[in-house]
């Protein structure tokens, strides 16, 4: 069977494509990349974490089997854990890299290998693409896990306390901890629920995990931080109102959120609440990097704080390059991937969380006065996007068509930019966007749209169809 990375490395079906062997093929792969290719200054050891999907544990035990078996020391841990902390765990250990077996928001019957390199975040594609080449060159070698233990090549570890201790000192928790917060947290059924009653016990915070049981079903949805997976925690925050609602999902990475009522907000809004809070309250300065696909208030913002903005490609790998050479304020992306200097070079949607509820603490104001004061200073931002069925074989035609016809005009402002590094994005002169991407290897369209009202954004994206019957 071909084994394909894709963004952030292999996904597919539980037991279909995604089973024991092929497991075993692909640990193999990175074992022999790993040893040909051997970091200066990192051990030959590496991290292996698991999230809550069907047999993801059993699917660790494989893959620490197979890395031991080709002399690596292995720390693996002994329960679900979030990608975030697998990550910290990397960098914190100098391991040569990690593994996540985890397919984050996808639907319950995939699962997935992660691959995390030494500096703590996502391997980039040149590293994916040369494990890819390493498949089925030699054969798996493998070692019981009991027998490692014994022999110490496997060592059982919890990541989280360190992690967890290091998330505390990225924020001033003596300011959440008296600021009799009432934080909820929508866990999506995920490995994140209960990470804030940890993080928050003996606070003065009240916190209520929402959807917190280990369900490998996701109590019938995707754990993916979007509006259409919250009816049951906005029905309980519209009655039980709390500060604020942190969404996280399935492998705790990526967020979304609700006001304290359960409002739904997008993670733009969130974003753009954070460099705020990061360059007002903190006093912090560096460099915005942001995806393609994520609100222009961004751009506003910038230009008023005198702040360098820096868009890249979709995918949190271009976010982490740019964090790695350094004086990075904040990079953030459109589907609630979010990274803070100092810490890991990584989304991490528990981090994301404290310092939100920092931000609350030192402004002592409601979220929906914060919001209305943004919108007050850089203007309405309305957002929206669809996923069509497009054939491969017509995608390229369509992109280069749209890169030689771009349209005059976005809702009657005149067009200033057309940006083509991933997909095509048209830019108009008042700030109104209009972009098309294709989604990986799926026969899928992406259509995004952001302008100043829901009504305009509808517009938009009916014009962003009318655009795909062109080819």
């Amino acid at each position: 069977m071909n084994i394909k990375f894709g963004t952030d490395g292999w996904r597919a079906v539980i037991a279909e494509d995604f089973t024991f062997a092929n497991v075993a093929r692909v640990a193999q792969a990175t074992a022999d990349y790993w040893s040909a290719n051997p970091v200066v200054g990192a051990q030959k050891k590496v991290v292996v974490g698991y999230d809550r999907r069907f047999l993801s544990n059993e699917f660790a035990r494989c893959t620490a089997e197979v890395l031991a078996g080709n002399g690596f020391g292995v720390v693996l841990t002994p329960a679900p854990t979030p990608t975030p902390s697998v990550s910290f765990a990397v960098k914190q250990l100098h391991a040569v890299g990690g593994v996540m077996i985890t397919a984050s928001h996808n639907p319950p019957m995939f699962n997935g290998f992660k691959l995390k390199s030494h500096y703590g975040g996502s391997s980039d594609s040149e590293t994916c693409k040369a494990v890819e080449g390493w498949l089925d060159k030699t054969p798996v070698r493998s070692v019981n896990l009991a027998a490692a233990i014994k022999a110490r090549q496997i060592q059982l570890k919890d990541v989280r306390p360190a992690h967890y201790a290091a998330l505390k000192s990225l924020v001033d928790f003596k300011a959440i901890a008296k600021s009799k917060l009432r934080f909820a947290h929508e866990a999506l059924f995920g490995v994140g629920a209960g990470c804030f009653e940890q993080l928050l016990a003996g606070t003065t915070c009240k916190v209520t995990t929402l959807n917190g049981a280990h369900d490998p079903l996701f109590g019938g949805i995707n754990p993916e931080p979007i509006e259409k997976n919250y009816g049951r925690s906005q029905a309980y925050l519209r009655n039980h109102p709390h500060d604020l609602c942190l969404v996280t999902d399935g492998d705790a990475d990526r967020v979304g959120g609700m006001d304290g009522r359960g409002n739904y907000l997008t993670t733009h809004v969130l974003i753009c609440l954070l460099l705020r809070h990061l360059f007002i309250n903190q006093q912090g300065r560096g460099r915005m990097v942001k995806a393609l696909t994520t609100t222009s208030m961004l751009d506003k913002m910038c230009a008023a704080y005198g702040l360098e903005l820096v868009e890249t490609g979709v995918g949190f790998k271009y976010i982490c390059a740019e964090m790695l050479r350094g004086d990075v304020l904040l990079g953030a992306e459109e589907s609630g991937g979010i990274g803070f200097p100092g810490h890991i070079p990584e989304r991490d949607g528990i981090a994301a969380g404290l310092m939100l509820l920092e931000m609350l603490a030192v402004e002592r104001k409601p979220l929906t006065t914060l919001i209305a004061s943004l919108e007050k200073e850089f203007g309405a931002h309305r957002y929206g996007r669809i996923d069509a069925h497009f054939p491969l074989e017509k995608r390229g035609a369509l992109m280069d068509l749209l890169k030689g016809r771009p349209p005059s005009q976005l809702l009657r402002s005149p067009l200033v930019d057309v940006k083509s590094f991933d997909g095509v994005k048209f830019v108009a002169q008042d700030g109104t966007w209009l972009m098309l991407r294709g989604s990986g290897t799926e026969p899928i369209l992406r259509i995004y749209a952001e302008t100043k009202s829901d009504a305009g954004v509808r517009q938009l994206l009916r014009l962003g169809m009318q655009l795909t019957k062109l080819v």
